[in-house]
């Protein structure tokens, strides 16, 4: 399932229009990311946990010269899903 067919998917399911269901997709999309932005995690209780991870920095190499690089410190968002989401696969 793509984000259009989330949109149509809940456009059907709720009884929205598709504009009135893409512009809820999308600000929840843009609320998750800022939150994230700013450092906060967001719990969805029933669904899971997106959060924020540090990867630490290290020495590469490029492969294609075999010359040592430095990769630095990033973050990386994190999703883990909650036990109602895990149970409802098995």
């Amino acid at each position: 399932m793509n984000k259009n067919d989330l949109i149509q998917k809940l456009a059907d399911t709720q009884g929205l229009a598709k504009h009135d269901a893409a512009k809820a997709v999308e600000g929840t999309f843009d609320l998750i990311a800022a939150a994230l932005k700013a450092g906060d995690e967001v719990r969805l209780t029933g669904f899971g946990v997106f959060v924020v991870a540090t990867r630490a920095g290290g020495k590469g190499r490029n492969p294609q010269t075999g010359e040592e690089i430095t990769i630095k410190p990033s973050k990386q968002p994190r999703f883990r899903p909650g036990k109602q989401l895990k149970d409802s696969l098995n």
